[in-house]
Formats: structure tokens, C-alpha cells, sequence
């Protein structure tokens, strides 16, 4: 058993995974299980997967026949991971060399913490970083307050998690895009306490990440919303209606914020795709308990959720287009 596991999920990352991968190899703390996936890469991946397996026994190399994804790709990691603690690293990221030790030291410390998350910077094409910077004061948090921080990002989500919480909560993989930070906030809700150390992950900014350049897969966000109202909603979790409506507000934010973003880029899409994303925005809008939403949401104009979604999408429509005329100037 080692004490903690990282996770890597590749795809044709060739250009960053060795980074990567000493990162690790060079951690302070050595009794470390490397589980690297290479997701049906295209590029050198896998032989860089390989070469590195052969060099050091701590990496459980894993080849899938068909790419399915990061959140798979990491579940199946998950069904070899034998560490006390667990953590991702995207492949083309990276640690410094203490940072999983500062991370064990808070657990070992303080034995009802669940997570612990590291100190994020951003690293630019230039090599220079910059931290993300947290909309709150403070390094530990009680779970639930930590899931509410983590709704609007708040708070980041790259942690160490006791080993318990993955296998309860393995990662969303709902669809390709987003689904995955539900399982943060799973973590995060079911945790005693969460915590910050001083140990630093790099997350590597590129100006084409599928999160900020647009696509199609900009809004698989709103299905991996809905999968996480239904899985807060189940059975099973019973969580009280104050945690349902915190992530619901949160949730149609982000819906209304869907809306503005095909209005602006629509003609970019093909119409096939403009076809599919309206069928999402449409099912999204009607996953919603409306009485759940604060009145603060529900009577602000742009937000007002009506009974018919024709109405609302209209309501949107003129929202955004007045909002752009303001940010041009063009009234007053």
C-alpha cells in the first residue's frame, strides 16, 4: 500500500507529459503510486507511458483501446490504486517537489481533514505564473462551506482526498467536459474539513484548452449540471434543501450564461450543432424546481424563470441584446 496515488490521464500530451512525470518521480515524499492512462493517444504518448513505467516500478502504466475520456480514464485508474490518499494531476501540469508531502503533513496533523488542496498557479506559454485567486479569506473550511465555495469556484479544486471519498464518489464522467468538477464537489460536501497546504500545483494555461476556447463542448456544462442536481437530489445523498438551492442558484446562473454564450458565437456552429445545443438549453431549463431559486434570481430580468420556455428564451434574447448595446454604448 503506498501512501498516496496520483492519477494521470493522457492524450496526445506528448509535448508536456514528461514534465509531468519527473514532477512525481521527483516528489520529497517517494512512497508515491503513479497511475498513468494514456486515453488512445495518437501521438508518442504511450511510449513515453512506457519508457517511463520500464524506468521506475511507482508507475502502473495503462493503455485504453478506444479514447473515452479523462473521467474514465481516471475511474479505471481508480480500480488500481492502492494509496491511503489520492490525487489527479492533468498530464500536462505538474507539482512542485514538496507538494505532496506538505499535503500528507495536514492530514497527519489534523485527522479530520478529508482534503487538502494544494496552492494553485497558473503558468503561462512564457513560463511565467500568477495565483489563482481564492473569493474567500481563510485555509480551512468546514466540508459543506468548501462545496458552497467550490459552486462559483471560489475555491479551486485540485486536492489530496482520503481514499475513502474516491471510492465513494468516483468521478462524473457524464459527459466530457465539466462533469468532473461535481466530483470535487462531492468530495468537498462529504468531507469533515478541508484544508489548504503550501505545496504548489502548476496548471499549465494553453490559449486552445477546450474550457476556454468555444466549441460545441462548452455546453456539455449544462448536462453536467444536471447531473449533479440529480445526484444531490437522490435518495441516497438526502441533502437538505439549503444545499439543493445554493447549487441550483448556482446552476441557473450558469444556464442564463449558456443562453448569451450561443447568442454570441451561434453562427460559428454548424446547424446541426445549433440544433443540439438549443435541445440542451431547452432540457436544462425544464431540469429546474423553480421553487428552489432565490427571489433575488427569480425576479431579476434576464432570470425570470417563466413557465414556458419559448417565453424565457425570448426574455433571454432581448437580456443579452440590450446588455450588448450597453457595452457598446450605444444608449446614454
Amino acid at each position: 500500500m503506498s501512501k498516496v496515488t496520483v492519477l494521470v490521464a493522457a492524450y496526445n500530451a506528448a509535448n508536456y507529459l514528461e514534465r509531468c512525470l519527473e514532477s512525481l518521480l521527483g516528489q520529497t515524499l517517494t512512497d508515491i503510486q503513479i497511475i498513468c492512462v494514456d486515453d488512445a493517444s495518437t501521438d508518442s504518448t504511450p511510449q513515453i507511458i512506457e519508457h517511463y513505467s520500464l524506468r521506475d516500478k511507482r508507475i502502473v502504466a495503462i493503455y485504453q483501446k478506444e479514447n473515452s475520456g479523462q473521467a474514465k480514464a481516471r475511474n479505471r485508474a481508480l480500480t488500481l490504486a492502492d494509496g491511503e490518499y489520492i490525487t489527479m494531476v492533468d498530464s500536462d501540469d505538474w507539482l512542485s517537489v514538496d507538494a505532496l508531502q506538505r499535503a500528507v503533513d495536514q492530514f497527519t496533523l489534523y485527522p479530520q481533514t478529508d482534503c487538502v488542496m494544494f496552492e494553485l498557479l497558473y503558468s503561462d506559454a512564457k513560463s511565467q505564473s500568477r495565483p489563482y485567486t481564492k473569493k474567500t479569506e481563510g485555509s480551512v473550511w468546514r466540508g459543506k462551506e468548501a462545496f458552497r465555495l467550490s459552486l462559483d469556484w471560489s475555491i479551486h479544486g485540485l486536492y489530496v482526498a482520503t481514499a475513502h471519498l474516491y471510492r465513494e464518489f468516483p468521478f462524473d464522467d457524464s459527459c466530457r467536459l465539466y462533469s468532473d468538477d461535481n466530483t470535487t464537489r462531492l468530495h468537498y460536501l462529504h468531507s469533515r474539513e478541508v484544508r489548504q497546504c503550501s505545496g504548489v500545483y502548476y496548471y499549465r494555461l494553453h490559449p486552445d484548452q477546450a474550457t476556454r476556447s468555444f466549441s460545441i463542448r462548452r455546453f456539455d456544462l449544462i448536462e453536467a449540471n444536471i447531473s449533479m442536481a440529480k445526484t444531490l437530489a437522490s435518495a441516497s445523498l438526502n441533502q437538505p434543501d439549503s444545499v439543493l438551492a445554493f447549487f441550483e442558484r448556482e446552476r441557473w446562473i450558469n444556464l442564463a450564461g449558456m443562453h448569451g454564450l450561443y447568442r454570441k458565437n451561434r453562427k460559428r456552429l454548424t446547424s446541426n450543432d445549433r440544433q443540439i445545443v438549443k435541445e440542451r438549453l431547452k432540457r436544462g431549463y425544464n431540469s429546474f424546481d423553480f421553487k428552489l431559486l432565490p427571489a433575488a434570481i427569480r425576479f431579476k430580468f434576464g432570470y425570470f424563470p417563466l413557465g414556458s420556455y419559448k417565453i424565457y428564451r425570448l426574455q433571454s434574447s432581448i437580456y443579452f441584446f440590450l446588455r450588448d448595446i450597453l457595452k457598446r454604448g450605444e444608449i446614454f
